[in-house]
């Protein structure tokens, strides 16, 4: 009987993966070398934040299923651990989830977290960068990155994200894509 529940267990995992893997395969993400969707999201201090206002700067947009969770958690630990690196780069780094603001202000306090985090709570912005994970009963942010240049558009798209090495992957990104500009 238990190695009966153990291989129902392992098949479920495997079909949610591949189920995972097909839903990315047919992302309508938006493309690189297209103008990044804008939008005004309420941040951890409750106060509007827009796409646009960043104009200027590069901007790392990264999506992330739920705040307190440990993926995410590193993840937003190994940005902020890099945040002066991405300053350096001239640029900001704004996280999108769907809980609200009051669960990403308790987030930021509690992991010394110096950056936006963004309350999608209608699942509207994630839904608009093909960043909705749909399980039926609940809906998450997918764990992807879109990095956006200065002028607004999609120039790196990351849809298989890494926690863990995740925050030097896009700083190499970066790095790569500014020393491609010209002069």
């Amino acid at each position: 009987m238990k190695i009966a529940v153990i291989v129902i267990g392992v098949l479920l995992l495997v079909g949610l993966g591949l189920g995972l893997r097909a839903m990315l395969a047919d992302s309508k993400a938006p493309a690189i070398g297209s103008q990044a969707p804008d939008f005004t999201l309420s941040s951890q201090e409750s106060k509007p934040v827009s796409l646009h206002d960043f104009r200027g700067k590069w901007v790392v947009l990264y999506f992330y299923p739920k705040d307190f969770t440990t993926g995410c958690t590193i993840e937003a630990h190994n940005f902020q651990r890099d945040l002066a690196q991405y300053e350096r780069k001239n640029a900001a780094i704004l996280g999108v989830s769907m809980q609200d603001a009051d669960s990403h202000q308790k987030f930021c306090a509690k992991e010394g977290l110096n950056f936006k985090l963004l309350a999608d709570t209608e699942d509207e912005v994630s839904t608009m960068y093909d960043s909705v994970m749909n399980f039926g009963v609940a809906k998450l942010s997918a764990r992807h990155t879109f990095l956006i240049d200065p002028n607004g558009i999609v120039r790196k798209v990351f849809l298989d994200v890494k926690p863990q090495q995740h925050s030097e992957e896009v700083l190499a990104a970066l790095t790569e894509l500014q020393a491609s500009e010209p002069k």
